[in-house]
């Protein structure tokens, strides 16, 4: 006797589509200011965005200065993850995690998630299984212009988290992820329903009993889970610079060139001997002017040209403003001496920069941890020792100063070596691969033959002394 075929289910409960609808409202409400926030980050807004309106003849002289790419970029950049270890034992980089690392390409998502997170002040992770490859399970950040969330703010857990997207053909899809289960759906006309591919109904039951989601926040505030943008305080700023140079940009073309008068004349004068126009009438800026008046009846001069030194200091108070603001080093302005700066005083003048990045780094690689522990859920079926996220290890966010740091250290311990060869192979950088590849290469030189007929006569000469003492 054959079982009964499985019954598919096919539409949404009334509490799943009431997540739906709710997680779907919460983005489209936070679309304006996402999108405002894009184009900041992008250099595309426009002196209309801010309140000037700017005739059409003169558009062509709007000029927007992009210090929040500039800022949010420089963090980014020294955001380098140095490695993973299991939280608990020997704190020691695991292969099994850099290995996931490797295979879902994080050495390049990351800077996107910390990217993204700036922007909008929110990002997410998600971590699913991997039909091409179940010994590792997807790893993926995905854009909060696409993704909302609700928090159980009394078990600060994730309670639910819905992704949406449009395919190359204009349909929405989406993604409904709960504790326990992870639904497919599509929009039709009538709502959000369960997403039907043949006999599956795209509906995994994975009972993992957490949403396999992480939150990231920047800027985060108590009983707040939507974060800020890191460009929050800077754009008003960009916004007043952006006035003072399209400004600067009229004045140049109006008030910079010496603008010419003329008295005793009119347009009539400006004809040859035939009674044709001579064009150089409305001549521009250094056409030679000519008339066929008397001299003695016509005077010809210009007026002097405006100085815009009051712009460049507006401009440049503008920029030490941001720079006070943000942290970055008012070099990074385009303010340089002539003389460059010194290891130490390159590190002074970026203390607060650097501060930002291993704050950042801190939150950043909690969310991180807590990935690669749901990594390892999907990975072997058991969370980490201790229920624990995952140890992420950063590279220092500093501009590398070696030589000052590695005699600060020597002086510090009377010139005794403080590294082993392989922690200075942790200084320098080295991921697991280089390594491998360097133990490789002493143990191939420890059984070199001729190494070893080199070393025996000193060998032999020690044990020889070493006898004749005892």
């Amino acid at each position: 006797m054959t079982a009964p075929a499985p019954v598919l289910r096919t539409r949404l409960s009334d509490d799943e589509r009431t997540m739906i609808s709710r997680l779907n409202s919460k983005l489209s409400k936070a679309a304006p200011r996402d999108g405002l926030h894009e184009a900041y980050f992008e250099g595309e807004h426009r002196l209309k965005q801010i309140g000037i309106a700017v005739p059409p003849e003169l558009q062509m002289f709007e000029l927007v200065v992009n210090w929040n790419r500039m800022y949010l970029l420089e963090i980014a950049r020294r955001q380098k993850i140095k490695s993973l270890m299991m939280p608990g034992g020997k704190k020691k980089q695991n292969k099994a995690l850099q290995e996931g690392y490797e295979v879902n390409n994080l050495s390049a998502e990351i800077p996107l998630l910390n990217i993204e997170t700036m922007i909008y002040g929110r990002c997410f992770g998600t971590v699913s299984s991997n039909a091409d490859d179940p010994d590792h399970p997807r790893l993926a950040f995905e854009s909060p212009q696409q993704m909302s969330c609700q928090v159980d703010t009394r078990r600060r857990r994730m309670a639910a988290a819905f992704r949406q997207f449009r395919t190359e053909d204009g349909q929405r899809v989406g993604t409904l992820m709960l504790p326990d289960k992870t639904i497919q759906v599509v929009a039709g006309r009538r709502g959000w329903e369960i997403d039907t591919v043949g006999g599956d109904d795209d509906v995994d039951e994975h009972g993992l009993g957490r949403v396999p989601v992480v939150l990231f926040l920047n800027r985060r505030r108590l009983a707040k889970w939507d974060g800020g943008s890191e460009m929050t305080d800077l754009i008003p700023l960009v916004d007043a610079a952006a006035r003072a140079l399209t400004n600067l940009q009229i004045a140049v073309e109006t008030h910079s060139v010496p603008q010419k008068w003329v008295l005793g004349m009119s347009k009539g004068d400006f004809v040859d001997n035939n009674g044709r126009p001579i064009p150089v009438w409305q001549a521009y800026y250094t056409a030679i002017w000519a008339n066929q008046a008397k001299p003695d009846a016509v005077k010809v001069g210009q007026f002097s040209p405006s100085d815009l030194k009051n712009f460049h200091d507006t401009t440049n108070h503008y920029a030490a403003l941001a720079s006070s603001l943000t942290g970055l080093p008012f070099r990074f302005f385009g303010q340089n001496t002539a003389n460059p700066a010194a290891e130490g005083a390159i590190r002074a003048d970026e203390s607060r920069l650097i501060s930002n990045a291993e704050d950042k780094n801190e939150a950043q690689g909690v969310g991180i941890g807590w990935m690669m522990a749901l990594y390892e859920r999907f990975r072997t079926g058991k969370w980490p020792d201790g229920n624990r996220a995952i140890r992420v290890e950063w590279r220092n966010p500093a501009t590398p100063t070696k030589a000052e740091e590695a005699d600060f250290i020597q002086k510090l311990n009377g010139g005794t070596p403080v590294l082993s060869r392989e922690g200075s192979w942790d200084e320098m950088g080295w991921d697991e691969a280089r390594k491998d590849r360097e133990r490789e290469y002493f143990a191939i030189e420890a059984e070199d033959p001729l190494l070893e007929r080199l070393t025996r006569p000193l060998t032999t000469g020690a044990d020889d002394a070493a006898d004749r003492v005892s």
